[in-house]
């Protein structure tokens, strides 16, 4: 079964009558209907899928992350449904300009499922609640060629979990990194965020480092002949959230984190933290590049500022803006934007006023941000949020080059956006995934 999907009939549905933000769009962007969303100099977005707001109305209902279809111009691309849903999907998309987009259903009947990536053996993994699995999307019945390589991935029906994605790379030498996302926000008992929230009871934080090995970075050693041992490793700990992780050609390895979420809007910062084996990077003691988590803090479990007391805590390289939930990241390495080669491009989630931003940063030849004096950072502002505020960073930072420095909601004209998957496409376009508004946009040269 196929569906098609006109973006550019959202041109003929009049703002008024839209019972949610859609998008509405205006001209082309080479070739495709045109976001009216602010984009930096010389870029444009078009709408490859852009459904009703109405979220039961969508067939693409949640997309994740994006994969390129070798040998095809045409995209992978996973859907969660909803959260706890049994009903996640991969979905093959195609899209030729002035054509209604082509979308199907590739596999049915997952849960959760999240990160796509090809891997050893030349085949498409896929990791869902519980499993890491890999299959042919050439074939001519996918679901049949589906084989489960890591049968123990972490499964919030098992073990619940806070945040429950995962994200997977391959290592150099072909070992599985696996996210694991932190039971909770900051390992507390009591309301989260309540003023009487405490330890969780233990002499350290259970979730993290009890027998759950949560809020880290598992390591699946390769055994050769495309398998994996099925037991695992702690390669790093105290991350609550990777689901951006990248490998660099240099071999760093790169997540940006998701830090605890304190109430106030401008603290605390996310980060860019390099990955080294055996690490600690704080969480749930410490934060920023010397911040101590106050109701941790007396227990004295982690140096978090230099001054001796505890463990040695591993500090970020690099802050990122306070809440922006960074998602996804690759290094780009496509024809279009000669600017933007070999630079980072980072997918910034986050609801918050830092958030809703897709950036590009300048790495160095370990392909890590350079960092930049006295940097700021961006937040939207004003009583509708259609302002901008530039902000100082507490500590170092990188000032990217904003390839969506307007995606504020406007409505009648656009949502916010909340960019997750990023991909390069052949032609070297960026493709990007966004779930809470189900649209899946392509950034592109500035041309009709």
């Amino acid at each position: 079964m196929k569906y098609r999907i006109a973006a550019l009939l959202l041109c003929l549905a009049p703002a008024a009558a839209l019972a949610r933000t859609d998008y509405v769009p205006s001209g082309t962007c080479d070739g495709w209907p045109r976001a009216q969303i602010g984009m930096a100099s010389g870029f444009c977005a078009g709408l490859i899928v852009a459904p009703p707001a109405d979220f039961e109305k969508r067939t693409i209902l949640s997309p994740r992350v994006v994969l390129p279809l070798k040998g095809t111009s045409d995209f992978l691309v996973t859907d969660m449904d909803k959260w706890n849903s049994p009903n996640g999907k991969v979905f093959r998309i195609h899209a030729e300009r002035g054509k209604p987009t082509v979308v199907t259903p590739v596999l049915t009947g997952l849960y959760m499922p999240h990160a796509i990536a090809y891997g050893p053996g030349g085949k498409v993994y896929v990791n869902e609640q519980g499993r890491i699995f890999r299959f042919d999307p050439m074939a001519a019945d996918p679901k049949s060629t589906i084989e489960t390589v890591i049968p123990n991935a972490p499964d919030t029906r098992v073990r619940f979990n806070f945040h429950p994605l995962s994200m997977f790379i391959f290592d150099t030498n072909n070992d599985m990194l696996v996210s694991v996302g932190a039971p909770s926000d900051q390992c507390l008992v009591g309301p989260p965020a309540s003023k009487d929230g405490k330890p969780d009871g233990t002499a350290f934080c259970n979730q993290a480092e009890g027998d759950y090995k949560a809020a880290g970075i598992r390591r699946y050693k390769w055994l050769g002949d495309n398998k994996w041992s099925p037991d695992f490793t702690m390669m790093a700990q105290g991350l609550r959230n990777s689901v951006a992780l990248v490998r660099h050609n240099s071999g760093t390895l790169l997540q940006a984190e998701n830090s605890v979420d304190f109430p106030p809007a401008d603290t605390p910062f996310e980060e860019f933290n390099v990955l080294k084996q055996g690490a600690h990077y704080g969480w749930p003691y410490c934060y920023d590049m010397t911040g101590t988590n106050p109701v941790w803090g007396p227990l004295h479990l982690m140096d978090c500022d230099g001054t001796g007391t505890g463990r040695a805590y591993t500090k970020p390289v690099l802050l990122l803006p306070p809440h922006g939930a960074p998602l996804s990241m690759l290094y780009y390495d496509g024809a279009m934007f000669p600017q933007l080669r070999g630079k980072l491009i980072l997918a910034l989630h986050g609801y918050r006023p830092a958030g809703a931003r897709i950036a590009a940063f300048t790495v160095d030849g370990q392909g890590i941000p350079v960092a930049t004096p006295n940097a700021r950072y961006d937040a939207y502002a004003g009583p509708d949020g259609d302002q901008t505020v530039s902000l100082p960073y507490p500590g170092p930072a990188s000032v990217p080059l904003l390839l969506t420095p307007g995606w504020n909601n406007v409505n009648g004209v656009h949502p916010k956006g909340s960019p997750v998957g990023l991909a390069v496409a052949t032609d070297g376009a960026i493709w990007v995934a966004e779930n809470n508004n189900g649209t899946i946009l392509r950034i592109a040269r500035d041309r009709p």
